[in-house]
């Protein structure tokens, strides 16, 4: 009995996979089978034309050369060239291999502001030698082509920009770094207030210019920091105005941010000094979250053997 119930179980299922007598597959014939495919092919055609008609109405409103929504973009980043692991540059003056990488690099990033990558007229405009006002370009759209870009001038950065100096002061334990401000599309920095600036800063201070200061982060380091020098624009420690807004590499792919050349010539030998640098402006804040948010810290660490 068991044996006749174990068969007619096994019949069951192959009938129901396969029905010879009434043409039907798992339960339903091929025409059922046919009418099901057809609605789901229907159903999901339908589902994937409203996605791909929503992303092409969404894209629409949005232009590939301007963000739409900039309300929650934090200001820009406040970085150094060379940029080195944990923010940390030590090296031996007597010694060429232990600062060849950081040459390398200031090499490097200086090559597009040497004078014969700057001579195109149809790319680059001649803005001036001191800081002056915006410059505004137009939409951001490529209606009037790419836009032109402002020159910088290599030999602004002066002991720093490695054309009387291919050490960049390194191998005289006077380490040069480049300063610079993060690309934002449309940002325009404004400066600050002539009476919130720090002392040393205000002497210097320009109606055009975003200032950029180092000073020592600990009260230790006020000792062992020494003299600064700055390089920049016209001769002033900061960023001219003219270079903003940026309109992204599509439209600025040549684009050239401004520099500022900050070398420590007097740094305390054998020690650890730590230097905090800031840039000044009415929209460039900071942040305990970001420490390069507007500033950075970096140490040094200048061995004498």
């Amino acid at each position: 009995m068991a044996r006749g119930k174990a068969k007619d179980g096994d019949g069951n299922w192959k009938k129901f996979i396969w029905n010879s007598e009434k043409k039907e597959l798992l339960g339903r014939t091929g025409g059922s089978w046919f009418k099901i495919l057809l609605f789901y092919v229907i159903f999901y055609g339908c589902l994937a034309g409203i996605f791909i008609g929503t992303i092409q109405v969404m894209l629409l409103t949005v232009s590939e050369f301007e963000p739409k929504y900039q309300d929650r973009v934090a200001p820009p980043g406040l970085t150094q060239v060379p940029q080195v692991q944990k923010t940390e540059i030590s090296f031996s003056a007597n010694d060429p291999k232990t600062f060849e990488p950081y040459v390398k690099s200031l090499e490097k990033f200086l090559k597009d502001y040497s004078a014969d990558k700057q001579t195109e007229n149809i790319v680059f405009q001649d803005c001036g030698d001191t800081p002056a006002n915006y410059k505004e370009r137009g939409p951001y759209s490529d209606a009037q082509g790419q836009k032109k870009v402002c020159k910088f001038k290599r030999e602004w950065l002066e002991n720093c920009s490695g054309i009387n100096d291919p050490f960049f002061g390194y191998k005289d334990g006077k380490p040069c770094i480049l300063v610079k401000l993060n690309r934002i599309i449309g940002f325009k920095p404004v400066p600050p207030a002539n009476e919130s600036l720090p002392g040393d800063v205000m002497a210097k201070y320009h109606q055009y210019l975003i200032p950029v200061h180092c000073t020592p982060k600990r009260e230790e380091d006020e000792d062992k920091m020494g003299t600064v020098e700055y390089y920049g624009m016209g001769g002033f420690s900061g960023f001219g105005l003219q270079y903003y807004p940026y309109y992204g590499k599509l439209l600025q792919p040549q684009y050239l941010q401004p520099l500022l050349a900050v070398q420590f010539t007097n740094l305390t030998y054998d020690v650890e000094v730590r230097v905090e640098c800031r840039a000044y402006g009415e929209n460039i804040r900071y942040s305990d979250k970001d420490r390069f948010q507007g500033r950075f810290d970096i140490k040094f660490d200048i061995k004498s053997s």
